[in-house]
């Protein structure tokens, strides 16, 4: 683990944020960890130190907009977009779909920066994507705090996180054993 790594991991333990029990997650998998980022974005400071080591990851990338999944990517969008001084946006549920809202719009060939808290199979990333495509948009890259797929969830653009942890995620008819003696929870995300 690298320098930035054990910060960002330090960030998570200190805010209580990466929880250790039985989680049932948004995708339906169960799993002995879950990061509730909403922990982490009580505290400006890590919000605004995590926001750094994500813009400083993305070194000299050229955006125009930030646009973020709610809720999870609210926080730290924001807080990246306001690092880049651009524009900043995010999509929400509507009949269980993200869509933009709001009188949100892109412009054709606007350059997009997807961002996101965390990440499992990246359904929620990939939806912003198709938003973005769908509005005449470019998305240049997508950032992520953490990325629970260890680097499996692949998009068509690049994507960047400060954490890449593989926590192993069980269907729900495949868990373990002493897994399954915990009472399961659905932490939100």
């Amino acid at each position: 683990m690298d320098a930035v790594q054990q910060e960002v991991t330090d960030i998570f333990v200190r805010t209580k944020a990466l929880l250790q029990g039985h989680f049932v997650l948004r995708s339906g998998l169960h799993s002995g960890h879950f990061f509730q980022c909403a922990q982490v974005c009580q505290h400006m400071p890590e919000v605004e130190r995590l926001g750094t080591l994500l813009k400083q990851k993305l070194g000299t990338l050229a955006y125009d907009t930030v646009l973020a999944p709610a809720m999870g990517g609210l926080v730290i969008g924001q807080e990246v977009a306001r690092q880049s001084k651009c524009r900043y946006l995010f999509a929400e549920k509507e009949n269980n779909v993200l869509v933009l809202r709001r009188g949100f719009t892109l412009q054709p060939g606007e350059r997009i920066l997807v961002v996101e808290d965390v990440i499992t199979r990246g359904g929620r990333v990939q939806e912003c994507l198709d938003i973005v495509r769908k509005q005449g948009g470019r998305t240049v890259a997508v950032a992520v705090l953490v990325d629970r797929s260890a680097g499996q969830a692949k998009f068509d653009v690049p994507t960047v996180s400060l954490l890449e942890m593989s926590y192993p995620t069980y269907p729900a008819d495949q868990v373990p054993e002493w897994l399954a003696k915990l009472p399961a929870t659905k932490p939100g995300s």
